[in-house]
Order: C-alpha cells, then sequence, then structure tokens
C-alpha cells in the first residue's frame, strides 16, 4: 500500500472515531458518566486536530484526503458505533480503536520512513505517542 492509501486510511479512521466518540460522549450514561463525557469530548476535539494535520499534510505531498463521510466509511478500518453499548462496551471499543489506530500508524509511519519523509513520520509519532497513553487510561480504567 502506498502512503497516500495509508494516510487517507487514517483520515478516513479519524472521520469515523470522531463521530464515535461525539455518539459516545451523548449517550454515556452510569456511575462514570461525568468522567467519561467530559473525557469523550476531550477525544474527539483532538481527533479533530488529527484528522485535519493528516489531511492537510497529504494536501502538502499532492495528495487527495478523503471529503465526504460515505468516502470515510469506504475506507475506515474502524466499526462504527450502534447507539446499543454499555459503558463499560463503549470503553473497551475505544481502547481497541485507539490500539488499532497506534498499529496502522506504525505502518504508515515505516513508510514514510523509507520514503525520507520526516515531517510525515513527525505527525504520525505526536499523534501515537497521545494514542498510547490513552490506551494506558482506558487499560486502568477497565481493571
Amino acid at each position: 500500500m502506498n502512503l497516500e492509501k495509508l494516510l487517507n486510511q487514517q483520515v478516513a479512521n479519524l472521520i469515523l472515531f470522531y463521530v464515535k466518540l461525539h455518539n459516545y460522549h451523548w449517550f454515556v450514561e452510569g456511575p462514570h458518566f461525568y468522567g467519561l463525557h467530559e473525557k469523550y469530548e476531550e477525544m474527539y476535539d483532538e481527533v479533530t486536530e488529527m484528522y485535519d494535520e493528516i489531511a492537510e499534510r497529504m494536501l502538502v505531498l499532492g495528495y487527495k484526503p478523503v471529503g465526504t463521510l460515505k468516502e470515510s466509511l469506504a475506507l475506515a478500518t474502524l466499526s462504527d458505533a450502534t447507539n446499543k453499548e454499555s459503558c463499560k462496551e463503549m470503553i473497551s471499543i475505544v481502547l481497541n480503536d485507539y490500539k488499532q489506530l497506534d498499529k496502522e500508524y506504525g505502518q504508515a509511519l515505516e513508510l514514510a520512513g523509507e520514503l525520507g519523509d520526516d515531517v510525515t513520520e513527525d505527525i504520525l509519532t505526536t499523534h501515537r505517542v497521545s494514542f498510547q497513553k490513552h490506551i494506558w487510561m482506558l487499560t486502568q480504567l477497565l481493571k
């Protein structure tokens, strides 16, 4: 897979993830409501900045990022929310999404490195730092 496709897949994933996190922000219930309501908002705000940063980098490189929900759904490897998830299921799903993003970013990072694209490497590495912190924190929440 080439770098444009890998980056586009991540833009699509982040767009879908944004929608999922926003959905969970609205529909979380139970004893962890307040904390998770706030955390999901923080996460979707961060994800918005991430997909914008990658899409703009793609444009700098002469690539065309996905720009519609239809395109995003076709390219994304993350799954959509169902509105049937319990609070604990939401946490597990978000955790697994962060793990998948981290893995797929690693593939794009490797290819960017092979191409000598240190700017894209830097962007992807910075995003992975955040993903890995969320992975750690959500793992602790599920214990």
